[in-house]
């Protein structure tokens, strides 16, 4: 919503911003005196929504007023929020659009305008999750076409890279002063990297453009090549949606490009001022919150009903406030700041709050470091951690691109809402559900590992403690390696030469942009060490395999202006795209011979990487260490060749002369950093990027797209198919029918999860959509994922209930299968719903405590809708998870305290009968029949009007759809 709502009961308080009289603006700071100014910021940002929202129903008088009494009715109510934005990346994205693009349809066949279907929030979507390293230093390998149809012949032909350096030359521009090839680049020849076509890179040492790399440049063609028939659906998603803006490829990940040019903190639209606020499908979307916008990560049902018009339903939450008092070691990066207080987090149980950062210490940290912080609140549980804007936001601002003017509004706005911090103000520091105190004076360089990103490792001790790990069972740390293996060399040629492998040994070495690139200290850190290594004569193993994957061209962009970036390369540091690779395992594999040997010779190889997450065996199956780090501790490593390394008295190798070269002789000094930072990041440089992000690339520019109001579906495609949720769409609702003589199509117990109902992995061969691939004339090499499928509704239903570990009763094993009681037929869960619906005999689910637990997905509720669930009746339920049933159309029942289907008598071999009355009420008991005879109550989990409309009209797509006839 971007202005004021006719008839709402808040209008009184609209005012002119002072000094700009045509900019109007919600001035929440009068309404709750007192009361307001002790509200936490974020949650004066939740009132503010609630306020210019109210509208009666969707969002009630009531519901501001709980907000604003937050003190006594935090964790005891719910209340709505609708954020001003949404950010999509593509792997969620693709199913949100194909059901707009379905609505559209709809719309049309009822006989209205399917033009005014667009969503209703601003949204956009980046295409970031598609990047996979096809290609490296190492090695190119050919890869399948994992997407069906016409196979991208000239891609399919590449033929491997041969492992050998090569110069890259200014090509004789006649501004050159001398040879690329003499002076520092002769004496170490490697491959300077480079950013994509618009943003070229400069020879460091004459400032002419060089040629990009083979690997940008075929991991670009691969990626456009394997996943184009998305990216027409995206761009014409683009053409002809109101309110939808799409990210192409190679542009950044979608967490890197909402912080960088996507936020606004403060919208402006038509005069009318509000606070920025957004909702993602990426764990990441949280970074935001260090430049003061409150924004988080939720599922593809609940962004979707964003988009719809539709506000968030979330439990009024605990804050936590963390003061911050200190000043860090130089030493220390923001790595180090984070993994720190994201122990001390842990610690404080801040599961499910908001987490508010307070406190002299928050001036100190800028806000990249913030942004950082804010980004890892998933590991340590919060909802998310909020740093409201300050003067250090303001400065940033500026320093990225921000005018003058638009800046001073933003000022003055957040100040007469009371939203802006400041350390000299008078007023009195927010009121917090508890305080959590953090001296960052304590802090001191760690590592996360070798499995898990809690467990921390102080750098000096990391040897011992690798050491130990060695020694100690099996388990959340330990290795078991007897005590006489602990020693074990395994020799390995590699390119001619012979390297010896042993515990400890580093074969991955990746900076990565889930947490760092967000922070130009920490790469231009990992920059200017890879520079004075060079200068020094260190050089990394060819055989270890090394990336860097910025999150955006801007971080190529300034390592490239600093003139780090060809000696990040030449330690094989190259750029290999911009997106999701390494820590998603996207990586390319290790080279033969040293997974053999690694393997030959029980290895417990290592993997260190710039990221978030580290489980053993995610980054290669056979590398079963892993720690983060950040970027210049990555680089460190690399050049180390091992962890059991003690930086402080052991040399990272020796120079050119021979001399030991230790760590302390090329750790950059923050005086060294801060005076390349201010000359390399500036904000002409944020400009430049924000111009070609809005150009687009070459590659995007030419993508041929339909511009027809509805979009034509391929009846070939197996990615994009037109879904049915829409298929009886009428004008007006009908009140809810009886669902009669139901059968069970499963019998489930406890705990049965999102992945359980709705797999994101690979398809099995021997799966329903398997076979629906197979007829469609696919190889098993070119089936993808279920998460890559989520735009066919055809390979999503029959992915539905078909993880390989879901314990059905009437089974009696792990097994997707079911039994089809009219014929007595043991089948797959999908042709068993296929014959009910044949039969025109509806079906319902049976199961036990917490159904629906673990991430939100969408497809764990339209899956079973679509294989014809008319109610789930369980014992309990995650409570998102229900929300997504109601969304979509299925009735959540609940058995009553105390009673189950072991209590009641149940087989779930009976027929079952379920009457709605014709207006339902938040909480009402409903009678059910069983085709014994038995007859017992269970409880209509509707908790509002809201739910039970949605209910009504066949969930939140059909309801929208409607609201366009």
């Amino acid at each position: 919503m971007d202005r004021a709502r006719p008839g709402s009961p808040y209008q009184p308080v609209i005012e002119a911003l002072e000094n700009y009289p045509q900019k109007k603006f919600y001035n929440v700071s009068k309404l709750g005196g007192a009361k307001y100014d002790t509200l936490p910021y974020s949650i004066r940002v939740l009132f503010e929504s609630s306020v210019r929202n109210c509208d009666g129903f969707l969002v009630k008088e009531t519901d501001a007023t709980n907000i604003l009494d937050w003190k006594t009715k935090q964790n005891n109510v719910e209340v709505p929020f609708c954020p001003a934005r949404v950010v999509l990346q593509d792997f969620t994205g693709i199913p949100a659009m194909v059901d707009f693009a379905a609505m559209r349809e709809a719309v049309r066949n009822a006989g209205g305008d399917p033009a005014k279907v667009s969503p209703a929030c601003p949204t956009d979507l980046t295409v970031d999750h598609s990047l996979q390293i096809d290609f490296s230093k190492c090695a190119i390998q050919n890869a399948p076409n994992p997407g069906g149809g016409d196979a991208q012949k000239p891609v399919a032909k590449l033929s491997l890279l041969k492992v050998q350096p090569r110069r890259v030359p200014c090509r004789g521009q006649a501004s050159c002063r001398g040879p690329c090839g003499s002076g520092e680049a002769a004496r170490s020849p490697g491959q300077f990297s480079a950013q994509i076509e618009n943003t070229p890179i400069l020879c460091p040492f004459h400032l002419q453009p060089v040629p990009e790399p083979e690997t940008v440049l075929k991991n670009q063609e691969m990626e456009f090549g394997r996943n184009r028939e998305r990216l027409q659906f995206f761009k014409w998603s683009s053409k002809v949606f109101k309110n939808v803006s799409i990210i192409p490829p190679e542009t950044g990940m979608a967490h890197q490009v909402n912080l960088e040019y996507l936020s606004r903190v403060v919208f402006e639209v038509k005069d009318f001022l509000y606070p920025d606020s957004v909702v993602g499908t990426d764990s990441h979307t949280t970074m935001v919150n260090g430049l003061g916008i409150l924004g988080w990560g939720v599922g593809g049902i609940e962004t979707e009903a964003v988009m719809l018009g539709m506000p968030l339903t979330l439990t009024l939450p605990e804050v936590v406030g963390c003061e911050l008092t200190g000043t860090a070691s130089p030493l220390a990066t923001s790595i180090d700041i984070v993994v720190s207080i994201t122990k001390h987090l842990k610690q404080a149980d801040v599961a499910g709050k908001f987490v508010e950062f307070f406190g002299s210490g928050v001036s100190q940290l800028s806000v990249a470091d913030r942004t950082t912080i804010a980004n890892m609140c998933p590991e340590y549980g919060a909802i998310l951690s909020f740093f409201p804007v300050d003067n250090v936001t303001l400065k940033h601002l500026k320093h990225t691109g921000f005018d003058k003017a638009r800046l001073e509004v933003m000022e003055a706005y957040l100040k007469a809402v009371k939203l802006f911090r400041s350390d000299e103000s008078s007023s009195r520091e927010p009121e917090y559900s508890q305080v959590v105190q953090i001296s960052l004076s304590s802090i001191i360089p760690y590592v996360s590992g070798p499995k898990r990103s809690q467990d921390r490792v102080a750098v000096n001790n990391m040897k011992s403690d690798f050491q130990a790990c060695l020694n100690e069972k099996s388990g959340v740390k330990g290795f078991q390696i007897a005590v006489e293996k602990q020693n074990d060399i395994v020799p390995v040629q590699y390119e001619g030469n012979e390297y010896k492998l042993s515990h400890g040994c580093i074969v991955i070495a990746a900076v990565i942009s889930c947490t760092n690139n967000c922070n130009p200290s920490v790469m231009l850190a990992a920059g200017l060490l890879a520079k004075k290594a060079v200068e020094a004569g260190l050089v990394v193993k060819p055989y270890i395999r090394t990336s860097l994957s910025p999150g955006s061209g801007m971080v190529t962009h300034y390592l490239s202006s600093s003139g780090v970036l060809p000696y990040l390369s030449k330690l094989g540091f190259e750029v290999v795209g911009y997106g999701c690779s390494t820590c998603v395992g996207n990586t390319a594999p290790l080279p033969e011979a040293i997974r053999n040997a690694i393997k030959q010779g029980d290895i417990i190889a290592c993997g260190v990487l710039s990221g978030t997450k580290n489980f053993e065996g995610r980054l290669c199956d056979c590398v079963r260490a892993n720690y983060l780090a950040s970027p210049p501790l990555v680089v460190a490593y690399a050049i180390a060749g091992t962890v059991r390394i003690d930086f402080e008295t052991e040399p990272l190798g020796t120079g050119f002369n021979g001399e030991n070269i230790y760590l302390r002789d090329i750790w950059p000094t923050r005086k060294e950093l801060h005076t390349v930072e201010e000359e390399c990041v500036i904000s002409a440089m944020f400009k430049e990027l924000k111009e070609k992000m809005e150009k687009g690339n070459k590659r995007w520019n030419l993508l041929e797209a339909p511009e027809s109001t509805l979009f034509p579906w391929d009846l070939k495609s197996t990615y994009i198919r037109c879904p049915s949720f829409f298929d009886k769409l009428a004008k007006e609702p009908v009140s809810p029918q009886p669902i009669e003589n139901a059968h069970v199509l499963l019998y489930l117990g406890d705990s049965v999860t999102t992945d359980h109902i709705s797999p994101a992995g690979s398809i099995a061969r021997s799966s329903a959509a398997a076979k629906y691939l197979t007829n469609k004339g696919l190889t098993p090499r070119e089936f993808n994922s279920y998460g890559a499928r989520r735009g066919n509704d055809a390979v999503m239903t029959r992915g539905t209930f078909a993880n390989i570990k879901l314990l059905n009763k009437f089974i009696g094993k792990p097994a997707p299968k079911t039994v089809h009681f009219p014929s007595g037929q043991t089948l797959d869960v999908f042709e068993a719903a296929e014959l009910y619906q044949k039969e025109g005999i509806p079906v319902i689910i049976l199961a036990g405590k917490k159904y629906g637990l673990g991430s939100s997905r969408d497809w764990a509720a339209k899956g079973p809708f679509l294989l014809g669930v008319k109610a789930v009746l369980a014992e309990s339920y995650e409570k998102v998870h229900k929300s997504q049933l109601i969304g979509i159309g299925i009735a959540p029942l609940q058995f009553l305290p105390g009673e189950n289907p072991s209590t009641l008598g149940l087989t779930g071999r009976e027929q079952f009968s379920i009457l709605f009355p014709s207006e339902l009420s938040p909480g009402m008991t409903l009678d059910i029949k069983t085709s014994t005879g038995k007859v017992f109550s269970v409880i209509a989990l509707f908790e509002n009007d809201v739910e039970i409309t949605l209910y009504k009209y066949g969930g939140s797509l059909n309801f929208v759809a409607r609201r366009c006839l």
